[in-house]
């Protein structure tokens, strides 16, 4: 276990996630572990993948039927990304809250193997997190109430018995739809109909793509989860073998693009997604490569390309809804 820095001259404190926790400045230890628990960068791809979605939504709904938007609309978005944001701080609450024994061996530097966090408290923290944003989430509307609900469900069982995260194989879809198709849908739900055609594509092609990229979270936890009794395409495969698995799932989604554009399921201008096929290929060329883990973040490179690939994946769709008109006119597409 890491042991405590003596060392005060640093004046900022913890500065990254492996840093040992100490006295800081505008923070105690047990705040700072708090905000730990939560795992800021990865609440960073919900917040920017549920805006992009929802004011993709706000465009395409309101341009389809002739309505103007509204003055407000900025206030729904942030509250609705938000509510996103909470489950997903929630669910890493708990998830350490559960996995405090796995975490003891392969990520001692967060805050319950520190024992600056108990985890009945995580485990309290979370369920405040999930109750909040669920209560939150009924106030914007019904249908997006229900797809918060049913992302609860889904992250509370992958931690809490049944526990699928145990599971081989089924612990990476189990993940990957919350976090793909109910988060697409519960985002595209805050301005129109979440059952249309788009969003059903889009959160098809994002949970293909998680189903695969999730495995990059699983490599720095190897050793830790077969002790634990978690079974991983890593533990059972090995990396280089769980590359292979994992790449038609992260390559092939985005050449459904262009086979939706072929039958008119899809508007043409939305082709230029089909290019983070080769971000996934990067993905998988360092996952073959065994990367190491990185000295500030939690994982290796390819975990951490993996989020960012989501990220501008939404950011793109975003975008070529948006100015779908303008790309039309220009006739680029």
């Amino acid at each position: 276990m890491i042991q405590p820095d003596t060392n005060e001259n640093k004046p900022f404190g913890k500065l990254t996630m492996k840093e040992p926790y100490r006295k800081k400045r505008f923070f105690s230890d047990h705040i700072r572990g708090y905000l730990d628990l939560l795992r800021p960068f990865t609440l960073l791809a919900p917040i920017i993948v549920s805006m992009s979605i929802i004011v993709a939504s706000l465009v395409y709904n309101f341009r389809f039927f002739g309505l103007d938007i509204p003055t407000d609309w900025w206030i729904t978005v942030g509250n609705a990304s938000l509510t996103i944001a909470l489950v997903n701080a929630a669910s890493n609450a708990l998830n350490q809250a559960t996995d405090f024994e796995g975490d003891m061996i392969s990520k001692p530097y967060r805050p319950i193997p520190q024992k600056i966090i108990k985890p009945e408290e995580a485990q309290s923290l979370a369920y405040i997190f999930y109750l909040f944003a669920l209560l939150r989430a009924v106030t914007i509307n019904p249908w997006f109430g229900a797809f918060i609900f049913l992302i609860m469900i889904f992250t509370v069982t992958y931690s809490l018995p049944p526990r699928f995260k145990r599971f081989l194989f089924i612990n990476q879809v189990w993940i990957a739809i919350p976090r793909g198709f109910l988060g697409i849908l519960a985002g595209w739900s805050v301005f129109g109909n979440p059952f249309q055609r788009l969003p059903l594509i889009i959160g098809t092609i994002a949970t293909l793509f998680l189903i695969g990229g999730m495995s990059t979270k699983d490599i720095v936890d190897s050793k830790a989860d077969k002790l634990t009794g978690v079974h991983t395409l890593i533990n059972t495969y090995g990396v280089k073998m769980t590359a292979f698995i994992s790449l038609p799932f992260m390559f092939f989604p985005f050449i459904i693009i262009p086979l939706m554009i072929n039958i008119n399921s899809i508007a043409v201008y939305y082709w230029p997604l089909t290019f983070f096929m080769f971000a996934s290929i990067i993905i998988f060329y360092l996952m073959i490569k065994e990367d190491k883990e990185s000295d500030t973040l939690e994982n290796i490179q390819a975990w951490s390309i993996m989020y960012i690939e989501y990220i501008f994946f939404a950011l793109g769709f975003a975008f070529l809804t948006i100015f779908s008109n303008e790309l039309e006119f220009l006739n680029i597409f």
